[in-house]
């Protein structure tokens, strides 16, 4: 059994995946217009007496560039598993807490991801009536923090983190993919996203994008950014499409600034993972 993409692509495991609307200098709907117009990714907008309408994708454009700095939590949710943590770009660390299923599933599975860079740490817990059928289970150190060398994760969504992009959601990318978008409220907008340019996503699954065929081209989404106009929450309605059930993705973002270092687990906690972790993750 191989297991893909758990960590920063967490939708996507086998088990398992940011604008302003017309309005005029008193903040009010512009004369002959809707509250709510369309925005094309051009920037033009249908129903619309104003091009400042185009905004809007901007708006979400600019919500992400906070991420870029990172320093952040963040949780992210889909097809029943979640995973939260946070990014510390001036320790060079991050931490992520992933869970596959529940309890009561056949098989459930939590991951605690540490990196320090240049350094990576998992913590693998294990459970359900068949987690004992894993290929090599008594192999896998559960329960310890296993010691992960980098040459076996780099570019690895499952185990690694890539502290050049620093955003395990890749909230900025699929922002960049907006067809449409309109303001529903004060900091709230909705629209469609064209997912298949968002395949390095982390949030976003590859295979669960070429399933979707011409769909992928408009799903719908919401969003909502902070007082700051920045991005706090992003949900991508994904629609059912081959042997993949409709699922929500939904990303949040909080505490932008002041996010901790990650603690390095205890020495006398670590082992090194042997090969049958990387032969489950790859």
């Amino acid at each position: 059994m191989t297991v893909r993409r758990l960590g920063a692509g967490l939708v996507a495991a086998a088990l398992f995946t940011p604008g302003l609307a017309a309005c005029n200098a008193t903040g009010t709907p512009s004369a002959g217009s809707s509250a709510t117009p369309t925005v094309s990714a051009s920037g033009t907008a249908s129903g619309a007496a104003s091009p400042v309408a185009g905004d809007a994708k901007q708006a979400l454009l600019n919500s992400t560039r906070e991420i870029s700095n990172g320093n952040f939590r963040f949780t992210m949710s889909g097809a029943g598993s979640t995973a939260e943590g946070q990014v510390h770009e001036p320790s060079q660390s991050a931490e992520m807490q992933v869970t596959v299923g529940a309890p009561t599933d056949d098989l459930f599975m939590k991951l605690d991801l540490i990196h320090a860079r240049p350094d990576s740490w998992v913590k693998l817990e294990l459970g359900g009536k068949t987690a004992g059928s894993l290929p090599a289970v008594q192999k896998l150190n559960l329960g310890k923090y296993q010691h992960l060398d980098q040459t076996r994760i780099k570019g690895n969504r499952n185990l690694g983190f890539d502290f050049d992009k620093l955003d395990p959601a890749g909230s900025d990318v699929l922002t960049q993919g907006i067809t449409e978008v309109r303001q529903t409220g004060e900091g709230s907008y909705a629209g469609t996203i064209d997912v298949s340019k968002a395949a390095e996503a982390g949030s976003m699954d590859p295979g669960v994008i070429t399933a979707l065929g011409a769909q992928a081209k408009s799903v719908p989404f919401t969003a909502r950014l902070d007082a700051q106009g920045r991005l706090s929450e992003l949900v991508i309605q994904i629609p059912a499409a081959g042997q993949n059930t409709a699922q929500d993705v939904r990303i949040t973002y909080s505490d932008y600034g002041n996010a901790t270092a990650a603690r390095k687990p205890p020495a006398d906690q670590v082992v090194e993972a042997p090969q049958e972790l990387y032969n489950l993750f790859n």
